[in-house]
């Protein structure tokens, strides 16, 4: 496998599980219904349509993007309004709202994950090793 498509796989990784747990947060009653069946399918849903989405924007020159963490961040959120708003109807009584808000959790965990886990996770080694070393 080249390495081009390894780092598809992977940005496809990244890009499931950021729009899924974003899902989940701004779902309205996730917390509650945590183990809720309905609701994974939904976050699920939303994950597989970013993260295609996210590989399929690898083919264009606007995968540049990418390679800036805000620019990425960017991306992410977009992508993830998208692929809610593909994936379910909003709960809220504004339609857009549930979406948008989906995408501003999904980007700012990929800005969290971009400063967390740079360099091997060198920022949480370090803290763990501070705490526990």
């Amino acid at each position: 496998m080249t390495s081009e498509w390894q780092r598809r796989i992977k940005l496809f990784i990244q890009r499931f599980w950021q729009p899924t747990s974003a899902c989940m947060t701004c779902m309205p009653g996730s917390w509650g219904n945590f183990m809720s069946l309905a609701h994974w399918a939904i976050a699920f849903r939303t994950g597989l349509i970013t993260g295609v989405l996210a590989v399929l924007l690898t083919f264009t020159p606007a995968a540049k993007l990418y390679a800036n963490r805000y620019g990425n961040a960017l991306v992410v959120g977009c992508l993830t309004a998208l692929g809610d708003a593909l994936s379910h109807t909003s709960h809220y009584r504004n339609h857009v709202l549930e979406h948008l808000l989906t995408g501003v959790m999904s980007g700012l965990f990929a800005l969290a994950a971009s400063f967390l886990l740079e360099d091997r996770a060198r920022r949480i080694r370090t803290v763990w090793g501070r705490l526990f070393g």
